[in-house]
């Protein structure tokens, strides 16, 4: 017999430091799962990604077993990242507050290209450009 799906939960927690504390208890909680053990399998998965925010997708079933897979951190974070940021302008139009490289640039587009939804890679730079805009960042070539 197959096993059913009993609920879906999708959350961030930061690379290698989930506890069984909000977010990971009150989203999997209600599901009956070894919370312990989904804890130390993503904190596995995830420590070289260590305080950088990941979204996680869990799938559990009727059998309480569970399966998880991870997506790459927001293009936000990793344009933080890359210019050196806390965070991005509030007016991203008139206050720029930070530069990226084309080189990087690059490479949050080859960290994020799974998980985008673009038909080739230029298109890909375009909707990282996009976000970089909306935060006041600027690309620099």
């Amino acid at each position: 017999m197959a096993k059913q799906v009993v609920g879906q939960a999708k959350f961030q927690i930061p690379g290698g430091q989930a506890t069984p504390a909000p977010p990971v208890g009150t989203s999997l909680g209600r599901y009956g799962i070894n919370l312990g053990q989904f804890v130390q399998q993503f904190n596995d998965k995830t420590r070289e990604a260590a305080g950088m925010a990941i979204p996680v997708v869990v799938t559990v079933y009727n059998d309480r077993s569970f399966e998880f897979y991870t997506k790459s951190p927001p293009a936000a974070a990793l344009l933080k990242k890359a210019a050196g940021l806390a965070k991005g302008s509030g007016v991203p139009n008139k206050d720029k507050v930070g530069k990226v490289t084309k080189a990087q640039l690059d490479e949050i587009v080859r960290l994020k290209t799974n998980d985008l939804n673009a038909s080739d890679a230029d298109h890909a730079r375009r909707m990282i450009e996009g976000t970089a805009r909306s935060m006041g960042i600027t690309v620099d070539s």
